[in-house]
Parts: structure tokens; C-alpha cells; sequence
């Protein structure tokens, strides 16, 4: 499938804010929002939902917590128990800072595999030509022209109004 987008660029984060409040108003679909840095009130302009990250670092950290618990009771009382001193064999306060660090491991390891899964972000994944600007200090704003509601000059006229100081088309397959 074809598609066709206009990509606004803009100096200014709250002329950026003020373009994608009057996009979604009007309807035009936003392909995306790239910026060098996070711009507050953003998310709530897009309408995006609140992540739901916290609850995999949440199941994670309880599943290390759990593993290095198990995993140290069974190998010190069920599986070689050695009497050391007459020391009990499940003495918990000894195992709390493997249980601790495996705690950190799973939840910060299942964080980022979930976050790379849920981007689809892998290893030599290519970017999309012509937004190298926006690492430094400028936004861009994707517009998808996807029925003949809006112009493309409309698009543009729009663009311009709130702020944009440069306005590219790209043309090229959806996949």
C-alpha cells in the first residue's frame, strides 16, 4: 500500500504541542512525533495511553526474587545441607543479597527485552531517512494524507501556521 506524509519540522516544542492539538481536532491521522528530547504534556496531546512497562519490571523482579530465594533454600537444605557451626540450614537473612541482586537482574532484563519487543527495535534496524535533524534540537511532526478530506496545501498552510519552519513529502510503501 502506498502512502503519502507530509513531515513538519519545528524549532519550538509548544508550537509542535499547539500542531498535533489542532491535527487531532481536525482529524489528521499523526504518524508519529519524533523529538530530540521528552516534551511535556505530549502524550496527553497524542492521546497515548499510560505505558503498561511498570508491571513487566513489576513481574520480573518477583520472579528473580522468587528464583534466587528458591534456588538458594533448595540448594542449602534439600540438596547438599552442610552443618557449619550449627548455623540453621534455611537462615534467610543470609540469602537476601543474592535474592536482591537477581531481583535487580530480572526486572531490569525483562524491562528492556520488553521494551525492544514492544518498539520492534533489533539489532541493525534502519531509521527512517531525512528526520537526522531532530537528534540536535528540532521536532518533526508525520502527517499521513490518507483521503482527500484535507488538501495537500491545506496540510501545508497548516504546518506553516503553527510554527514549522520546514515541511517535507515523503511518498513510499507501507509495510
Amino acid at each position: 500500500m502506498k502512502h503519502h506524509c507530509y513531515i513538519g519540522f519545528f524549532e519550538d516544542e509548544h508550537e509542535l504541542l499547539s500542531a498535533v492539538g489542532v491535527c487531532r481536532e481536525r482529524g489528521i491521522p499523526i504518524v508519529d512525533v519524533v523529538s530530540p528530547f521528552p516534551v511535556h504534556g505530549l502524550d496527553d496531546a497524542l492521546g497515548i495511553r499510560p505505558s503498561r512497562l511498570p508491571w513487566v519490571t513489576l513481574f520480573g523482579g518477583a520472579a528473580g526474587l522468587s528464583l534466587g530465594l528458591w534456588f538458594q533454600y533448595w540448594s542449602t537444605a534439600e540438596n547438599f545441607p552442610i552443618d557449619v557451626g550449627g548455623k540453621p540450614w534455611d537462615s534467610y537473612p543470609a540469602f537476601v543479597p543474592v535474592a536482591f541482586e537477581l531481583t535487580i537482574l530480572f526486572a531490569g532484563l525483562s524491562t528492556a527485552f520488553a521494551l525492544f519487543v514492544r518498539s520492534f527495535l533489533w539489532p541493525g534496524k534502519k531509521t527512517a531517512p531525512g528526520l537526522e535533524v531532530t537528534t540536535d534540537h528540532r521536532h518533526a511532526l508525520i502527517l499521513e494524507q490518507r483521503d482527500a478530506r484535507f488538501t495537500d496545501s491545506e496540510l501545508e498552510q497548516l504546518l506553516h501556521e503553527h510554527g514549522a519552519d520546514e515541511i517535507r513529502q515523503e511518498y513510499g510503501d507501507m509495510s
